[in-house]
């Protein structure tokens, strides 16, 4: 059968309509960070969202305003785990992984790139995406926290950016 009723199918059709308005209002109010390059927990609160507005589109028994509520709630929390990741390191470091250097000077660093699961391959990979013929041109490469990597040349002078960074 293609469809128990035809309520059913207006529902989704009304609740479809009234869940994507609210999400892109959700989306909006939350700010940038909500559509920017995800680190770990922004995947994580964005994969709920779109879990919610699934369970809200398909599932009668969860009411437009339960579903609104969650978006809400979702959002809002998003929103105070930032505030909080701001005015507080030790926060911070509880929600939010840190970069972690996987090459210095050249040479790779294998305990970081160990516990980190990072090949060679793909350190030489970002190495060559950034324009670089030769591993001994590069200062640095990061793994940042969203899971890219930032490769910076080598120079005669400091390399303040890899200050710090552990390795």
């Amino acid at each position: 059968m293609l469809f128990d009723n035809l309520f059913g199918l207006v529902r989704v059709v009304i609740i479809s309509v009234l869940a994507y308005a609210l999400l892109v209002f959700v989306l909006r109010m939350a700010g940038k960070r909500a559509l920017s390059k995800l680190n770990a927990f922004d995947l994580v609160v964005t994969v709920a969202l779109g879990s919610t507005l699934a369970t809200v589109l398909l599932t009668q028994d969860v009411a437009f305003a339960e579903g609104a509520l969650a978006f809400a709630m979702l959002a809002g929390l998003q929103w105070l785990v930032s505030r909080l990741s701001v005015a507080s390191s030790t926060f911070s470091g509880l929600v939010r992984s840190q970069p972690r250097l996987l090459l210095r000077d050249g040479a790779y660093l294998e305990r970081a790139m160990a516990a980190e699961r990072v090949t060679k391959a793909e350190i030489d990979a970002a190495i060559r995406s950034a324009g670089f013929g030769r591993r001994a041109q590069v200062a640095g490469v990061v793994l940042e926290t969203d899971g890219s990597m930032s490769v910076i040349g080598g120079s005669d002078g400091p390399q303040d950016l890899l200050v710090g960074l552990s390795e």
